[in-house]
């Protein structure tokens, strides 16, 4: 049964925030009834003391909600000391996803390089990621952010490591509406670079951009979720609200529609 939750850091129009910190998103998800919730390791932590983590730990526990990924930087690309940068970020959030008993880091990777140099960089850097994780028992999930269906393929062909897997963003493709206000571009099939990788996803991030309706008006989720389940799909898929200029109501209606109308698809 594909399990359903939020992500914790988003680009919602409330301002000021209606969900600053990490301890409000675990209520809202409480309150919701989701099954997890996922962070980002630089938004809404009021710090990184052992005993402050050790306090939102517990707090998930209580609740009944497993944290199913802390998200770290990524996209290696640029020059030898930047990506030296990217790395000490990631490596960083390691050793915090392990404090908070969190399995996978999010790490993205952008349009694929177009060099055989920086494609050959992008994927060093995986691998010395996925080995970093692998020797504190972490997972390294890959995001399209954007990328192309065999962009992503290719990208866990070429790292070739047990502990990377793919985290699905059904609005982060090269081509998708996300990035064109809504409009989807005819020259581009973003559902079938779903279809290509679907069968690789580990967890899923749900973007919803409009939905004041009641259902997502810029992707098709009817189709996405039979997609997933013709993969056989039975991982997270975490509501993530990117709508800011889109969506009318604010940020928490927005979960909560968001929130019942993926359960109703889900049930069906």
């Amino acid at each position: 049964m594909i399990k359903l939750g939020m992500y914790g850091s988003y680009f919602g129009k409330d301002d000021p925030k209606t969900l600053p910190y990490v301890e409000d998103v675990i209520d809202f998800a409480y309150e919701l009834k989701l099954d997890v919730v996922d962070f980002r390791a630089d938004v809404g932590f009021r710090s990184q003391d052992p005993d402050y983590l050790r306090a939102i730990k517990i707090k998930c526990l209580k609740a009944g909600l497993p944290i199913g990924y802390l998200a770290t930087g990524g996209h290696f690309v640029g020059t030898e000391d930047e990506l030296q940068q990217k790395m000490v970020r990631c490596k960083t959030d390691l050793d915090t996803a392990v404090f908070l008993g969190t399995p996978m880091v999010r790490s993205f990777c952008g349009p694929t390089p177009e060099t055989d140099e920086g494609k050959a960089r992008e994927v060093a850097c995986f691998q010395e990621l996925c080995d970093a994780a692998a020797e504190k028992g972490i997972i390294v999930g890959v995001q399209n952010h954007p990328c192309t269906g065999e962009g992503v393929l290719s990208l866990l062909r070429e790292t070739d490591r047990e502990n990377f897997t793919f985290i699905l963003d059904t609005g982060q493709w090269v081509g998708s509406p996300s990035r064109t206000q809504g409009v989807p571009d005819p020259d581009i099939d973003t559902y079938e670079f779903m279809e290509q990788t679907a069968p690789y996803a580990g967890y899923v991030r749900a973007k919803v951009y409009k939905v004041d309706s009641g259902r997502e008006e810029w992707l098709d989720y009817e189709r996405i979720v039979e997609i997933l389940k013709a993969a056989n799909f039975n991982g997270c898929m975490s509501i993530t609200f990117e709508g800011k200029d889109a969506n009318e109501c604010d940020d928490k209606e927005t979960f909560r529609r968001a929130a019942k109308y993926l359960r109703e698809l889900l049930a069906a």
